[in-house]
């Protein structure tokens, strides 16, 4: 594994976040954006799932406008996290907090994954209902819990 790290910070994108003036805090910035369209689009539909606002909008329509965004957003910090990563690879990974930011960046998709394969499948079912289902409420806390701690140790990941 260290191999591979240190290939990485020496590659030229590493070399290039570390080496290039000003890139570091755009790559930081662009990281901190994105992270905001996904997680706050996220929070979004997790609240209409929990019945928070207006249950006037279908849960579909929701799905719709909202998730695309997010996927945009998670495209966005993938790419940068990706980037900031390679700058200083064996450092990053020697945190306390990088396993954590990635195994809760693991369990958000994970939870992703099973609302869409399970719950979301029958939508049809409750799209307009006045209440969602269970697996519905607990997949919405479950991604508020783990986009949540994800930023949280992401933020650790400089202090760890």
């Amino acid at each position: 594994m260290t191999e591979f790290l240190e290939w990485l910070q020496g590659s030229g994108l590493g070399q290039a976040v570390r080496g290039t003036p000003y890139l570091y805090a755009a790559l930081e910035s662009l990281h901190i954006l994105g992270l905001a369209v996904l997680v706050g689009t996220a929070i979004c539909f997790d609240l209409r799932l929990l019945g928070v606002g207006s249950r006037l909008i279908r849960v579909t329509t929701a799905a719709t406008c909202l998730l695309r965004v997010s996927r945009f957003g998670f495209l966005i910090t993938a790419l940068t996290g990706i980037a900031l990563f390679a700058g200083s690879a064996v450092a990053v990974a020697q945190t306390g907090a990088f396993p954590w930011k990635l195994a809760l960046i693991g369990v958000a998709g994970l939870n992703v994954l099973f609302f869409h394969r399970g719950v979301y499948r029958r939508v049809d079912s409750w799209n307009t209902a006045s209440t969602t289902p269970r697996r519905a409420h607990a997949a919405a806390v479950v991604s508020m819990l783990a986009w949540t701690a994800t930023v949280f140790a992401g933020r650790f990941i400089a202090y760890t």
